[in-house]
């Protein structure tokens, strides 16, 4: 199966691993990344540069209908549930909060599951509420590959525990195991 897409869910904890896993792809990954973690809604700046610190990939808050473009990382914006369009386009709206989160990750992985089908990886990553577990399941019913980091050694694994529980996952990895995984798609 060719994967073109990945999507990354993470809330509490998620940031360290996030931040590991940019920084050991290459800048020639060429799979289109799409984060959708939880984070202060009043904080507008300073978090795409701290991932761009580490990150090989440009690292972009996407605007409403913006074209999607391969390797590139897209990072949900502050106060924004993020959407995906037939015709390889990104939306983003103000709708009420799900799960306590906007972004929602269920509704980013809800979305991404009915627009790449089979093409998509999804990965869910420590978090402290249960947002993203059904958003996994839906992209596991849609052809996807499910992929959640091992509770043992998340900072909060509520998250990663419900994902588990909610839908059968093809991998539960470690997050070196998490970046050997994604450098082997190239």
């Amino acid at each position: 199966m060719i994967y073109r897409y990945i999507i990354i869910g993470g809330s509490a904890g998620s940031f360290q691993i996030v931040t590991k896993i940019l920084s050991a792809l290459p800048k020639s990954f060429n799979k289109t990344i799409f984060l959708c973690l939880h984070r202060l809604k009043h904080v507008r700046s300073g978090f795409v540069e701290a991932l761009s610190i580490k990150s090989n990939i440009q690292i972009l808050e996407p605007y409403d209908k913006e074209h999607i473009k391969p390797g590139k990382v897209y990072l949900a914006p502050a106060n924004y549930h993020m959407y995906f369009e037939l015709g390889n386009y990104m939306a983003l709206s103000t709708e009420e909060p799900v799960n306590h989160s906007r972004p929602s990750i269920d509704l980013s992985f809800f979305s991404a599951a009915f627009t790449f089908k089979n093409n998509l990886i999804g990965i869910i990553l420590s978090g402290a509420n249960k947002d993203g577990a059904l958003g996994l399941k839906n992209i596991k019913d849609n052809g996807g590959l499910t992929v959640v980091q091992d509770p043992a050694e998340c900072q909060v694994k509520t998250m990663t525990t419900a994902a588990i529980q909610t839908t059968k996952v093809d991998y539960i990895l470690t997050s070196d195991q998490i970046i050997n995984f994604l450098l082997k798609l190239e």
